[in-house]
């Protein structure tokens, strides 16, 4: 029989599977301080409970994290990328960066991804294996426990698309901002979409206080198409449509990436019309310098064309920041993350 994965378990979850195993609900609050407060990995260590219990507890349930495998710290600024193995065998990616206000963590959803945008390489060879929730959450306990730092913000935009893991994705929210547990806020918490516009009423619906990146990277529907197959699915107007309904119904700015890539998204016409685009949206732009992917062979906007663009977003009253390119060395920047083992 397979055991239980209570790691993934929100608190009234587990709560609710103690009382189905013939436990007091309380010991599922007391089970889920000890996995996401103190990030215990064995149940020996849960040293408040009985010792039948935690004698039941191994026989029938248990703690699916990953395993730690190596990492690459940048030469160029304070980035580490580390690389874990589910208990499936399959290699992730996550990257620590540092700020001024403390430690971001970012982390994957999904071994591999499907939506093949490409400029990317988390895409590349497609989708393994969606990531439980509390593989998700494992990504920065194993961070804190190797650089005994305490995290303060968290952005969903790793390897995978978090809305085609929604229900893992929406558990480790609840999960990481637990009191009871890492107690991470959801307004520290970003999740970043490629614009799965179903996914994102239907995220709307729970009104959860992260805030949307929607990764738009175009103004219109042609370019979008030829470098997001996902837009042949769901239009630009349709992700206009739900990034305004979502803002409405959740009071919340929505952040928009666009990824500058040289002779293909970043002339003045293209500034001009994602101004138009956004009139009237509640929402900040973050302008990204592609990143190099050698597969790929996109090259980054030129100074001068990120800096007009980004003047003419300014110049029709869009909030905007040039991104810093952060771990670059080490391939650990935005879109270079990969669902494999390679070397540096």
């Amino acid at each position: 029989m397979e055991k239980t994965d209570i790691l993934s378990m929100e608190k009234d979850t587990l709560c609710g599977y103690m009382k189905s195993v013939g436990e007091a609900p309380f010991r599922g609050k007391q089970i889920f301080g000890w996995l996401h407060m103190k990030m215990v990995k064995d149940f020996s260590e849960m040293t408040n409970l009985s010792k039948s219990l935690r004698q039941k507890l191994d026989e029938n349930a248990c703690i699916k994290g990953l395993k730690y495998i190596k990492k690459y710290k940048s030469s160029a600024d304070e980035t580490i990328k580390y690389l874990f193995e589910t208990e499936k065998g399959y290699i992730i990616e996550s990257v620590l960066m540092k700020y001024s206000y403390g430690y971001t963590v970012c982390v994957s959803t999904q071994a591999g991804c499907r939506m093949g945008c490409s400029f990317c390489a988390s895409t590349i060879g497609g989708l393994e294996s969606n990531l439980t929730a509390g593989e998700i959450a494992s990504q920065i306990y194993e961070i804190e426990k190797q650089e005994n730092i305490r995290v303060s913000r968290v952005v969903m935009m790793g390897c995978g698309e978090p809305l085609d893991n929604f229900s893992n994705s929406v558990a480790f929210i609840n999960i990481i901002s637990d009191s009871d547990g890492a107690g991470i806020s959801k307004r520290k918490i970003t999740l970043s979409t490629c614009g799965l516009t179903d996914k994102i009423y239907e995220l709307a619906e729970l009104d959860l206080p992260i805030t949307l990146a929607i990764s738009l990277h175009a103004p219109n529907d042609s370019i979008r198409r030829s470098i997001m197959p996902v837009a042949k699915k769901y239009s630009i107007d349709e992700v206009m449509k739900a990034a305004k309904d979502y803002s409405s119904e959740t009071g919340r700015r929505i952040t928009f990436e666009y990824a500058l890539i040289d002779g293909v998204n970043d002339s003045v016409e293209n500034a001009e019309e994602l101004a138009a685009r956004l009139r009237g949206i509640l929402a900040h732009v973050n302008l990204i310098p592609v990143n190099p992917v050698e597969e790929r062979g996109y090259k980054k906007s030129s100074e001068n064309n990120i800096r007009l663009f980004s003047n003419i977003l300014t110049a029709r009253s869009v909030e905007n920041t040039v991104r810093r390119r952060l771990g670059t060395d080490i391939d650990a920047a935005c879109g270079q993350l990969r669902k494999s083992f390679k070397e540096h």
